[in-house]
């Protein structure tokens, strides 16, 4: 009888131990999530004021990238947001600018250029009224012409994995054997009951 008493408060014991291990690891798991997606947040808005500012954006950008996809809750956006959610704004407006500086500087002297070739080899016509038709053909022929960036190269999307080897990744593996093994112990604890209400 004693035996069976010792037996049920062992099992009791390690049914609180298992219970105890479920609640402070299921804690620490809960804490590494808002961790992780805190340090995700951390790292967009360094990448957007790095963007913003003309900075290292190519560092920031990897930097975000090596964080999401080394830890799990950390993506970025959600249902009602932009997509892609990481969109370098700063940058693209930046390389679109410096393309129309390129052609204005490229063709700030083509219209006199014009004027001045067609002066000498065009069909006037009577009073130069063909004049303006050949000067927007030579500009057509020989101006610059922006080239195209595409903004898609600016706009970014990364998914963190399901499970992450850190602090919510570990805890969640810790809160699922305890989790089980509580059960186990429960189920086993019942059963010692039920024989030694059984034995009375």
């Amino acid at each position: 009888m004693s035996g069976e008493k010792n037996q049920e408060r062992s099992e009791q014991l390690r049914i609180a131990l298992f219970g105890g291990l479920s609640i402070v690891s299921g804690a620490l798991f809960v804490y590494g999530m808002k961790q992780n997606g805190a340090g995700a947040v951390k790292r967009y808005n360094a990448l957007l004021a790095t963007d913003e500012a003309g900075g290292d954006v190519d560092g920031a950008l990897n930097d975000l990238r090596s964080f999401i996809y080394a830890h799990m809750n950390t993506e970025i956006g959600g249902e009602n947001s932009i997509y892609p959610p990481i969109q370098l704004k700063g940058t693209y407006e930046r390389l679109k600018q410096a393309e129309e500086t390129r052609v204005k500087t490229s063709n700030d002297n083509l219209y006199t250029e014009a004027q001045l070739w067609c002066e000498q080899n065009g069909n006037q016509g009577f009073s130069g009224r063909n004049r303006l038709d050949c000067i927007n053909g030579y500009i057509d022929e020989h101006g610059t012409k922006a080239g195209v960036i595409q903004d898609s190269l600016y706009k970014f999307d990364f998914v963190s994995p399901r499970w992450s080897p850190d602090l919510a990744g570990f805890s969640l593996i810790v809160f699922a054997v305890s989790i089980l093994a509580m059960v186990v112990q429960l189920s086993m604890y019942v059963r010692t009951r039920y024989f030694i209400h059984l034995g009375n």
